[in-house]
């Protein structure tokens, strides 16, 4: 796979309409590679949490760390792949986190659809959320020593962060600029995009494209290697929105 690794990290996240994120106005430079059409329809982009990692099964704040995938996260990326092709899904772009977790899976989804190949583009803005202190706690751990509420607060809260760490709101200064930037302008010119990420960091993403505000975006579960199938519209609405593993 033919890889580019961008260290991007916007500084503040600019005012945008709430009706959309403009994939009609948008301007940026990504790989354009040559694929099939996908069969879907155009302007298809499909959201994926990573599979299970060392962590998760640990119970451990992750964070930034760059933990591997568990024999089970390997098996629900095989599952990804394999619902997506079901779809007759192909695409023709790919972005990614820097971290192992993320592209793993995103390689395994891609080898399922025969698609090994494509060109991949692994970008620091879509890194999870980082936990900071919290990074290698134990959940049950860090609420007997800061207290359940004070953890539940640092977790779900939008736009309170924990120790030396990101809120959401942190976390959605990054990503949702990236996306704008190097994401919205393939799908604009029609493309068929895969995004593989993380829990957080696919949240605010998800925030700004079902215009959820900060009370309704801490309710959404994202679950590990479940894909999510956006149709857009030229301004940038969803036009139609599947879970596959709903």
């Amino acid at each position: 796979m033919g890889d580019t690794e961008l260290n991007v990290f916007p500084l503040s996240l600019q005012a945008r309409s709430r009706s959309g994120l403009g994939l009609s106005g948008a301007t940026g430079m990504t790989p354009t590679p040559d694929s099939e059409p996908a069969p879907l329809g155009k302007s298809v982009l499909v959201l994926v949490r990573h599979g299970e990692s060392e962590w998760n099964r640990a119970n451990r704040f992750t964070g930034w760390k760059d933990v591997g995938l568990t024999e089970e996260g390997m098996a629900e990326a095989h599952r990804a792949g394999a619902m997506l092709k079901e779809t007759g899904q192909r695409f023709d772009c790919a972005f990614t986190s820097t971290l192992k977790r993320a592209h793993n899976t995103l390689d395994i989804i891609l080898d399922e659809l025969g698609q090994g190949k494509l060109p991949t583009v692994k970008a620091a803005a879509l890194n999870e959320r980082d936990y900071g202190e919290l990074v290698g706690i134990n959940k049950e751990e860090a609420r007997k020593r800061w207290g359940a509420e004070q953890v539940h607060i640092w977790q779900r809260s939008y736009d309170i962060a924990p120790p030396g760490g990101e809120s959401l709101k942190d976390t959605a200064a990054r990503v949702v600029p990236f996306f704008e930037k190097w994401i919205v302008p393939e799908l604009q010119k029609g493309k068929s995009v895969i995004l593989v990420a993380h829990g957080n960091s696919l949240r605010s993403l998800i925030m700004e494209l079902d215009q959820l505000d900060p009370d309704e975006v801490m309710q959404v579960e994202i679950r590990t290697a479940s894909p999510m199938i956006y149709r857009l519209n030229a301004d940038g609405t969803v036009a139609e929105k599947r879970d596959l593993a709903a």
